[in-house]
């Protein structure tokens, strides 16, 4: 090895001549020590065979290069095939020679299967004989802290699967494995018999698979029908019963199951499209050394699981629950819409089964909104100045505006009154008349303000606000004030409306927290004093209005309508009660006495608190 020659002080001339030769001497013997351990013939260069071979995955020739090939060759097989690895780059460092023995620093760049990297540092072990250097072989020579019988070997650990929580924290879907059970009636002999035998084996899972239901549904599918998809639990209870039918397959899978397939059952359809590709954590893994009998001595690397985080819903459970229940009591299609006004989160979204076979109609259906729209075109009034809560408006049985005769229901009249009065007695001819002052831009303005006839891109639901198109022709804009005409609203547009006036602004909804909403359309800012006259006014509706069946049931500030379709009419009952703004639709209901009737029926079941 080379050598540093030095001394204290000054030399003379003389000896600075004999300390010249001397440093080229010393210059030319290192030359000569380095040549020999890392020139051509050297440790490095004999390294670099080996590790060139090894990273190419020529185990034969890598192990050849070693002093015990058949050792080397068990060892290094394994290292590729026990770490599942894809990749390999190496680097040789310094060497130290110490004689006919060195070591050689290498450093190694594993790419394991799934993307994961592992880099270390060690030493290499290099022996020579007969002039050349070999890899003196060890389990060093594949990691640092491998003993000569030791191998090492990937192991996986899977991060848990994230779950889906409502908004007090209890989950309402899981990740599981899941039994889909399908029918195939061509493969059957007897389909009447194995469809009354499914409805009968799953009827304490889903009364509604009646064997009318399922024949009909195998029929007109084109192949096997899936019937029900069970969870573990239910699978459990149901799984014998279906052994040896013919044409029942039963298949399992991994899956997002609700844990409670009567909570929003269509509202978790939707989020579980939403998340399913999210719900991986990362997984962990680790290599661990094994002797020479398989068991583990050691972890050479680790790397911990990472779980995907739950999803958080802004859904309540109790409220969803009660909304639900109120729903189900209804035969005609009822849904309802409840939404926080202080953050716009879904509260609950609530369909019957009726209302379930036209899909998520409570969020992107499309309805006139009747009377309830009143609120849009007194907002309206209010904002161009014709109008305030104590205006004077003329409520006779019956007016006509261009061509159009409006009515008032049943044909009632209560004079000149104020419009607050108008407006709880759900006056058609004083509102038809305020709508045909407006300007032609004024509802669809003043809709879009509640957050009406913008698109919301929420993650997990789809929805329909409302449409409310501008109107030039008076008689139009007539029928619109009105909730007739061609305005249409979802019961999701109206939990909106209702939201608005409760917070002073429409929110922006949102069904999963951390996903981020997006808007597409206008919603400027609404007066303040505009929502004071409303807040007034709804207030009326519920203690001396059109809504009294529900003034027992606290502070709620409302609005109904009842709007005429082909067949009968629709009932509608929109409004809120401290933080919790809803919109209750009944399908061709009738009275919108009927909508404040399941809407009582929600809040009575709500606990004390909400």
């Amino acid at each position: 090895m080379p050598q540093v020659i030095t001394g204290p002080g000054r030399l003379p001339s003389a000896a600075m001549a004999i300390r010249s030769v001397l440093v080229i001497v010393v210059a030319a013997l290192a030359f000569a020590v380095t040549g020999c351990g890392a020139g051509s013939s050297g440790p490095i260069t004999a390294a670099d065979s080996f590790l060139g071979a090894f990273t190419a995955r020529d185990i034969e020739t890598a192990a050849d290069l070693t002093n015990r090939p058949e050792k080397a060759l068990a060892a290094l097989t394994s290292a590729w095939d026990q770490l599942d690895a894809e990749e390999l780059h190496a680097n040789t460092g310094a060497a130290r020679i110490s004689g006919d023995t060195a070591t050689v620093d290498y450093t190694y760049e594993w790419r394991l299967a799934g993307g994961r990297g592992w880099t270390y540092s060690g030493q290499l072990p290099m022996v020579r004989a007969g002039g050349s250097w070999t890899v003196r072989w060890s389990g060093a020579a594949v990691h640092p802290r491998l003993g000569d019988t030791q191998t090492m070997a990937l192991s996986v650990q899977q991060a848990p699967r994230a779950r889906v929580n409502e908004q007090s924290g209890s989950d309402v879907l899981v990740p599981g494995t899941v039994s889909r059970v399908t029918f195939d009636a061509a493969g059957s002999a007897d389909p009447h018999r194995v469809a009354a035998a499914l409805s009968q084996a799953l009827d304490d899972i889903d009364e509604r698979l009646t064997p009318e239901r399922i024949l009909d549904s195998a029929r007109a599918a084109d192949g096997a029908y899936t019937v029900i998809v069970l969870n573990e639990v239910e699978f459990g209870r149901a799984g014998p019963r279906l052994i040896g039918l013919p044409g029942v397959r039963v298949t399992q899978e991994w899956d997002m199951a609700p844990t409670d397939r009567k909570f929003a059952p269509d509202l978790m359809v939707q989020v579980r499209q939403t998340v399913i590709a999210d719900v991986d954590g990362r997984a962990g893994w680790r290599v661990v050394a094994r002797n020479a009998n398989g068991a583990e001595t050691g972890v050479l690397q680790e790397v911990a699981a990472q779980p995907a985080p739950s999803f958080a819903l802004s859904v309540d459970r109790r409220i969803q629950n009660a909304a639900q229940r109120a729903v189900d009591g209804r035969r005609e299609q009822a849904m309802m819409v409840v939404i926080e006004p202080s953050t716009g989160g879904i509260l609950a979204v609530a369909q019957n089964s009726a209302a379930d076979r036209d899909g998520p109609v409570a969020t992107i259906g499309q309805y006139p909104p009747g009377s309830v729209f009143k609120t849009v075109t007194a907002a309206a009034a209010m904002a161009v100045g014709i109008a305030t809560p104590d205006t004077v408006v003329s409520c006779p049985s019956a007016i006509t505006i261009g061509e159009r005769m409006i009515p008032n229901y049943e044909g009632f009249s209560v004079g000149d009154v104020p419009m607050t009065t108008a407006y709880a007695r759900s006056c058609n001819t004083s509102f038809a008349r305020l709508a045909s002052e407006l300007p032609e831009s004024a509802l669809t303005d003043s809709a879009a303000a509640f957050g009406i006839g913008p698109d919301y891109t929420v993650a997990g639901l789809p929805t329909f606000s409302g449409s409310v198109p501008a109107a030039q022709d008076r008689t139009q804009r007539t029928e619109d004030g009105i909730g007739q005409g061609r305005v249409v609203v979802s019961p999701f547009g109206m939990a909106l409306m209702a939201a608005a006036v409760a917070s002073g602004s429409a929110p922006t909804p949102y069904l999963i927290a951390g996903r981020d909403t997006a808007v597409d359309g206008p919603r400027p800012g609404l007066d303040p004093e505009v929502v004071r006259g409303l807040r007034a006014m709804m207030r009326q509706v519920v203690v001396s209005g059109t809504a009294e069946r529900i003034a027992d049931q606290g502070e709620v500030f409302g609005k109904t309508g009842e709007a005429e379709v082909e067949g009968g009419s629709h009932s509608w009952f929109v409004g809120y009660r401290g933080d919790i703004a809803f919109a209750t639709l009944l399908v061709r209901g009738g009275s919108s006495d009927n909508a404040v009737a399941v809407t009582r029926d929600m809040f009575a079941a709500l606990p004390g608190g909400y």
